[in-house]
């Protein structure tokens, strides 16, 4: 595999000013649009500056001089280099009131001292919240401070391009580091293949390209629905979709495009109608938690460009006009980039009507217009709802059946247009040791904190053994879904199914649960979320007893929870529109 060609400062000059034409970015206007997207960017950055400024570490003596401290005033590796990041991409933008300044010269220095200081013999780093002598956490580094050594060697200004070199001994030893450094998620290897084809563009040698190839040769982690292994949607799907398209473009490998398009393709319908992601199947830290497109601009414009892509140029415009594409890295693009001002091609209409079936990621993706469901398998929520601004975040439920009934469901089926989940239990009891068994030691084998501990079971006889199967299948036409719930087996068994709504919105129809904060019973008929102008209508209702938190369930969802509640055998149709 060649080695990649880095930019030479003429090449990046002369390039990107043809591109974006950087050189007269002040005196353009409608005639491309990307060139606003750039003007955003820089002011942003702009902006960003006297705050960076203000925080950096300055007294005299401290031990770390030229850091940059985060909220629990620890200096950290992250914050300063993306402190040295932004004050590199304000130098060298045309259009910014420090381009070409020598005022960020000094700050800029200090902080690439602290890093070389922060960083260790053998050219890793740490991340103080949990990692050590962090190879993974080194390459994310790496990928903000090479674009900024790129950018710095093509200044016009001598004292600015000079702190390249201080800048490329931190990007070197980090690349040595690489190169014999371990990962820990899959997400890892390809951000350290990213920012090793950062550091060979910079710095070329062939044990960087080696090193990436021996992770490639692991070949990508992507299922046949698009989704890579975290199924991260809003943190690492786009972190690595990043990271493929960096050593594509770096290292030459062009088959790398291939998986990133599967997975935004597949994205496009894991939104929401207001921009939101479906988060409810993560694997990684976003799980249920609230996350935009913004991370994925990058990839969108990337591909759109390289491949004339209407949808994802409409994702791209959408992205800028409801939430802004300024993530750290995107103004050091625009600038290294020189392809990536180019004008986007022509919207085609993004998807706003289907129902899709991810068969391999366990997830089915419905909407019609502004309502938006998702049904999932392998997972404590099994339904999630919206319609406009009103968000059903989560319907669960649980059974008393020994302390193990919440429902997760073994498997998830699309049947007769009917997605099925189903979950099969058992509860047995234990019978006492045969005397074969005492004769042969089995009870001298047992775990010390009890002949019944959990891994001591297996010995015994199981007895009385009482079951329960749940099944809840699913329906939907025009956006209006049908959960019709089945729950058979062992008699008398309480049931408490949860709809757990956003904080935010008004409840009607239902009644306060005694001594439960923001939790309600739906006793009759239909009942009503109202948000921002939008409703969610569902029921109807049935509570037979008021036991919400049944021993076993998961703690109540932080929002407004609303309950109903019976005992098996359990059948209910819930509607919700």
């Amino acid at each position: 595999m060649p080695q990649a060609t880095p930019f030479s400062r003429r090449d990046f000059l002369l390039s990107s000013a043809a591109a974006v034409s950087l050189s007269t970015l002040g005196a353009r206007g409608a005639d491309n649009p990307a060139d606003e997207v750039l003007r955003s960017l820089v002011r942003a950055n702009d902006e960003s500056i006297p705050r960076l400024l203000a925080q950096q570490e300055r007294r005299a003596g401290h031990r770390w001089i030229g850091g940059i401290p985060n909220e629990h005033a620890i200096h950290t590796v992250a914050g300063t280099n993306g402190f040295v990041a932004a004050l590199a991409a304000a130098t060298c933008a045309p259009g910014s009131k420090y381009y070409k300044s020598e005022e960020l010269v000094e700050p800029m220095r200090a902080g690439i001292r602290y890093l070389l200081k922060a960083q260790h013999a053998d050219g890793t780093i740490d991340l103080y919240s949990t990692n050590f002598h962090s190879t993974p956490d080194l390459a994310f580094i790496l990928e903000g401070s090479c674009p900024a050594c790129l950018l710095l060697r093509a200044s016009p200004t001598p004292a600015v391009s000079a702190l390249a070199t201080e800048l490329g001994t931190f990007i070197t030893r980090g690349g040595a580091a690489l190169v014999r450094g371990g990962v820990h998620t899959p997400n890892h290897r390809w951000v350290v293949c990213a920012a090793l084809a950062w550091v060979n563009s910079l710095f070329p040698d062939a044990k960087y390209v080696a090193r990436v190839e021996q992770w490639l040769a692991e070949t990508i982690d992507i299922d046949p629905d698009g989704q890579f292994t975290e199924k991260s949607t809003t943190v690492y799907s786009p972190i690595v979709d990043r990271a493929l398209l960096t050593v594509a473009r770096l290292l030459h490998h062009p088959e790398l495009y291939e998986p990133v398009r599967r997975n935004l393709e597949m994205t496009l319908y894991y939104v929401h109608p207001d921009g939101e992601v479906v988060t409810e199947a993560s694997r990684r830290q976003d799980r249920y938690q609230r996350g935009s497109m913004a991370r994925y601009y990058y990839s969108y414009r990337t591909l759109a460009l390289r491949d004339g892509n209407g949808r994802f140029a409409a994702m791209c415009r959408q992205i800028e006009r409801s939430i802004a594409p300024r993530h750290p890295g995107e103004l050091a693009v625009y600038l290294t980039e020189p392809d990536f001002g180019r004008s986007l091609p022509p919207d085609a209409p993004l998807p706003t009507d289907y129902a899709k079936y991810f068969r391999h990621s366990g997830v089915a993706r419905i909407r019609r217009g502004a309502a938006s469901g998702t049904i999932l398998g392998g997972n404590t929520t099994l339904f999630s709802f919206r319609r406009g601004a009103a968000a059903l975040e989560a319907v669960r439920f649980a059974t008393a059946f020994f302390g193990k009934g919440q429902f997760t469901s073994d498997t998830l089926e699309l049947v007769d247009g009917r997605y099925v989940l189903r979950q099969e239990l058992d509860g047995p009891y234990f019978q006492p040791l045969s005397r074969e068994q005492i004769a042969a030691g089995d009870h001298l084998k047992m775990a010390p904190n009890g002949t019944l501990a959990p891994n001591s079971k297996s010995f015994r006889a199981r007895s009385d053994v009482q079951t329960l199967e749940a099944v809840v299948a699913i329906s939907e036409t025009g956006g209006k879904f049908e959960l019709a719930f089945s729950i058979r087996g062992t008699a008398e068994v309480p049931v408490a199914i949860e709809l757990a709504f956003r904080h935010g919105g008004e409840l009607h129809g239902v009644e306060a649960v005694r001594g439960l904060k923001d939790a309600c019973l739906l006793r009759t008929g239909i009942g009503r979320f109202v948000a921002g102008g939008d409703t969610i209508e569902f029921g109807p209702g049935r509570a037979d007893h008021t036991y919400t938190q049944v021993r076993g369930a998961l703690p109540k969802w932080d929002g407004q929870s609303v309950y109903l509640t019976g005992v098996t055998p359990f059948e209910l149709t819930l509607k919700i529109s």
